[in-house]
């Protein structure tokens, strides 16, 4: 199935007391976030933690994955600087009948448009079944797509760059390439992005805003009022005080305890920051829903 228009959430990877990856739980909250109106879901973003994650440990999580009834609508990201490592990765998903991926560029290294183009163009000549979302996140990577590197790499690699998340804010107001998807990587730029010919939202928030977003773009698509986006931005800007991966962990932690683990150096909200936001969460009537004991 090819990459679709809608709404996605960088999906939460979900870890046991050892802290080593719960495949199960991980793969059950990825397939709720389906259920719950997401037109996808992307793994190991940064969201995921996938930086910080094995790639033993995201390899035993694949090979579970294709076997899920919503395998369809997933997006893979190899969350590694190494060329060689990303490329590993996108074997092993071809191996298991996944080619749509979601991958920023290396960060850490100083670099600029063409040590970008390289980068990519390197690895869809080892791997040209794949289907690529780029991801544009200066604030991680230290790099920032600009809107002329990205025509390059569709003009030279149209069957494979097919879109772009952009959480850095650059392009998604002036990017326009024919057929090509454009997500922005907020809910506060859902409406004013499929106003301007974006293609949906890619976000960390949609873990727990998932309905909301999906009423948003139904409504939009509809031509219907818009009555929930002004509560969808409000939630999203209240989780934009604090670091997202804490943030969407600490909130969904009050719904089950399992999301209460995070992998060092990564830490949940600490109690003054948990108070404030589920304070300010509780005033939008915005609050998680407690899962009840079997």
């Amino acid at each position: 199935m090819a990459i679709k228009k809608g709404i996605y959430a960088a999906s939460m990877s979900i870890f046991k007391d050892d802290l080593s990856l719960d495949i199960n739980s991980t793969i059950q909250h990825a397939e709720r976030l389906i259920e719950e109106g997401c037109h996808g879901v992307a793994m190991f973003g940064s969201t995921g933690q996938s930086q910080l994650i094995s790639t033993k440990e995201k390899k035993q999580l694949i090979e579970q994955l294709s076997d899920s009834r919503f395998k369809e609508y997933f997006l893979i990201g190899t969350g590694s600087n190494s060329l060689n490592e990303n490329i590993e990765i996108m074997k092993y998903c071809l191996k298991n009948k996944f080619n749509r991926f979601l991958i920023m560029s290396p960060a850490y290294y100083k670099y600029g448009d063409e040590g970008a183009y390289s980068f990519f163009s390197n690895m869809i000549q080892k791997i040209p079944e794949s289907e690529i979302i780029l991801y544009n996140f200066e604030k991680l990577s230290g790099y920032k797509f600009s809107s002329e590197i990205v025509k390059k790499l569709v003009k030279d690699f149209p069957k494979q760059i097919l879109g772009i998340k952009d959480s850095t804010y650059n392009l998604y107001e002036t990017l326009k390439i024919p057929n090509f998807l454009v997500f922005p990587g907020s809910e506060t730029k859902l409406l004013k992005g499929l106003e301007l010919g974006c293609s949906g939202i890619i976000s960390a928030v949609c873990n727990v805003t998932a309905r909301l977003a999906r009423k948003v773009y139904d409504d939009y698509n509809d031509g219907k009022k818009q009555t929930f986006n002004k509560k969808l931005c409000d939630v999203r800007s209240i989780f934009d005080n604090f670091n997202l991966i804490s943030g969407v962990h600490t909130f969904m932690s009050f719904e089950d305890n399992k999301y209460k683990n995070i992998l060092p150096p990564l830490s949940l909200l600490n109690e003054v920051q948990k108070k404030e936001l589920m304070s300010k969460l509780k005033d939008l009537n915005f609050v998680p829903e407690k899962k009840e004991a079997a």
